[in-house]
Parts: C-alpha cells; sequence; structure tokens
C-alpha cells in the first residue's frame, strides 16, 4: 500500500493547531486552581538575569468581584523569590521592633532580592492607606541588604493568592474581600484649616467596615489614616503618639477606649481625643466618649461626660 505524506503547508498548519490547543488546555487548567491557602508562599523567577535589583516603584490597590487586588511594580525585572504569610504582628526587618500598622489582621509580603530606594531615596511611600473592603493599609518594615518587607493592614484574615506579571514587571496580590461592608465616618484633622485657623479642624470621610462591629472598624480606618487623596488635600492622622487602641467598649450609652503605645499633646489645644470622639459618637448608642491613657487613667472615668486622659491636656 502507497503511504501518502503530509505536505509542508499541511504539516505546520498541524502544528500550530495542536500548539494552540495545549495552550488553551493549560490556561483553562490553570485558571482552575484554587487560591492558595493563607500561608502561601510564591517564588517568581526573572525571564531574564540582571545586574540590575528590582526596585519597588509604586504600590496601588483596587477592588474587584469580590477580592481587593495590590500591585506592587518594580523597575529591574521581578524579585527572584516572593513569600506571603499572615502574622500575629509586624515587625522592622534587622531591628525586630513592632511597627506600627492598622487592622484585624496582618499579611507580611516579602521581596528578594529587591528594595525600596534608590540613589535618590525611597522610591514609593513607607505607608500608604486605602479605602477598600478589606485591604485598609501597606506599610514598608524593611528594605536592607536587598530584602524589603511590606505588612498588609486587613479589615479580615480571608484567603488570598499571590502571583508575578511581566511588562512591566510586578507582584499581584489577590486577597477576599467577598463580604458586605457599610459605609461610616472617620474623621481627621485637617491641617490646613487648623492652620488657617477656619474651623472645623476634624473632617469627615467616608470608609467601608464590616456592618457586626462598626465601631472597631472605624477605629482601624482612623488608625491606618488618610488615603494620598485626602492626605493631599491636607488631612492627616494626629496621633498624639498613640500607635493603635485597646479595650474598645460601649456600655450605657459611653464609649470607651484606651490609646497604646504612648501618648502626649505635646502642648496642642487639638489631639487625636478631636478625632476620636466624632467617629465614635456618629453611633446612636453613643452619646459621651472617654479616651483613657495607655495605662487606664483619664480625666472622668465615671459619669455623663466626654473625657481625656492628662496626657492630652495642652
Amino acid at each position: 500500500m502507497r503511504k501518502h505524506r503530509l505536505g509542508p503547508a499541511v504539516s505546520l498548519a498541524l502544528t500550530l493547531a495542536l500548539t494552540s490547543a495545549l495552550t488553551s488546555a493549560l490556561s483553562a487548567a490553570l485558571l482552575a486552581l484554587p487560591p492558595a491557602p493563607v500561608d502561601a508562599a510564591v517564588s517568581p523567577v526573572r525571564a531574564s538575569a540582571s545586574p540590575e535589583t528590582p526596585t519597588v516603584v509604586s504600590i496601588t490597590a483596587s477592588h474587584r468581584r469580590g477580592h481587593d487586588r495590590v500591585v506592587f511594580r518594580f523597575d529591574g525585572g521581578l524579585p527572584e523569590h516572593v513569600s506571603a504569610r499572615y502574622v500575629d504582628r509586624l515587625v522592622g526587618d534587622g531591628s525586630g521592633l513592632p511597627v506600627r500598622i492598622a487592622g484585624q489582621a496582618v499579611l507580611r509580603v516579602r521581596f528578594s532580592d529587591a528594595q525600596a530606594h534608590d540613589d535618590s531615596g525611597e522610591t514609593v511611600a513607607a505607608r500608604t492607606a486605602y479605602a477598600l473592603p478589606n485591604v485598609m493599609t501597606t506599610v514598608r518594615a524593611g528594605d536592607f541588604e536587598a530584602v524589603t518587607t511590606y505588612g498588609v493592614g486587613l479589615a479580615r484574615r480571608t484567603r488570598f493568592r499571590v502571583s508575578s506579571r511581566e511588562n512591566p514587571s510586578r507582584v499581584v496580590l489577590d486577597v477576599r474581600a467577598a463580604f458586605r461592608t457599610v459605609d461610616r465616618e472617620v474623621y481627621f484633622f485637617d491641617r490646613d484649616a487648623y492652620l488657617a485657623n477656619e474651623e472645623p479642624f476634624f473632617v469627615a470621610t467616608k470608609r467601608p467596615v464590616l456592618p457586626g462591629s462598626p465601631a472597631t472598624g472605624v477605629m482601624d480606618r482612623l488608625f491606618a489614616g488618610p488615603v494620598p487623596r485626602e492626605h493631599a488635600d491636607g488631612l492627616r492622622l494626629l496621633r498624639s503618639h498613640a500607635t493603635s487602641y485597646d479595650d474598645l467598649g460601649i456600655a450605657d450609652r459611653i464609649a470607651r477606649v484606651r490609646l497604646t503605645g504612648g501618648c502626649s499633646s505635646d502642648g496642642s489645644t487639638v489631639t487625636v481625643a478631636g478625632e476620636i470622639m466624632p467617629t465614635l459618637r456618629q453611633f446612636a448608642s453613643v452619646d459621651w466618649v472617654k479616651v483613657l491613657a495607655p495605662d487606664g487613667t483619664t480625666g472622668s472615668p465615671t459619669g455623663n461626660t466626654d473625657s481625656i486622659p492628662a496626657c492630652l491636656e495642652p
């Protein structure tokens, strides 16, 4: 029997068809992969070796279809290693000291070899706030010896996934945020109004918070600080040396909250109390707010009245 040979054009067409089918099947399989576990780690490999250390040049965040996405963009290619995991607290690389970060959960993302500075200094802000359902802040915890670490402060600990992309080089963190939120007010210090002596000195902004714990949500958002657009408009987080808060409770129409870290007015008539009081008083169950010092003391611990500690007095 005579054998028939395929011509070059037919062979090429078959090869292209098989390649296309395999590519489609592989893409479908990758898209079907489940989200990585909460202690996920990935190790992207740069497409080509480069003597330049990858440098973080921007961090952006957005909400899309049930998750919040944080994108770390790099110049100089991708880091050779990326790891991400939940931690009980964020600590500084090298120092081992706690790093201030807001949120009910902290996701630590570490890049190596990578840096967040160039010859002119840092290339991206050390901390940035976001008005997203889950992701509320990114905070740099290290940039030393080609290891760069960021903490991502979250409203809730959820599953996440890390991936890498090219052109431009970027690492993408997708954090699940498929839950309901409600908008509540958070007050920040208006530096420009204060310098112009034009009241009010504290201005309300909107933030998404979990409906089951809105008081905790607004306090977390307060200590996350203004988003970049608000910061450009002159809004600031006036901390009065406090790093966070604790022991938040509401009873008998009185909200009580204890500052942590430090407490000092530095002789000023405006303090963190000016942000906390209207932020908590927005709730129908709150008529008075008592702000406590880190040691638990305040000027009027009992009675139907607002109160601040001695450390916040001018």
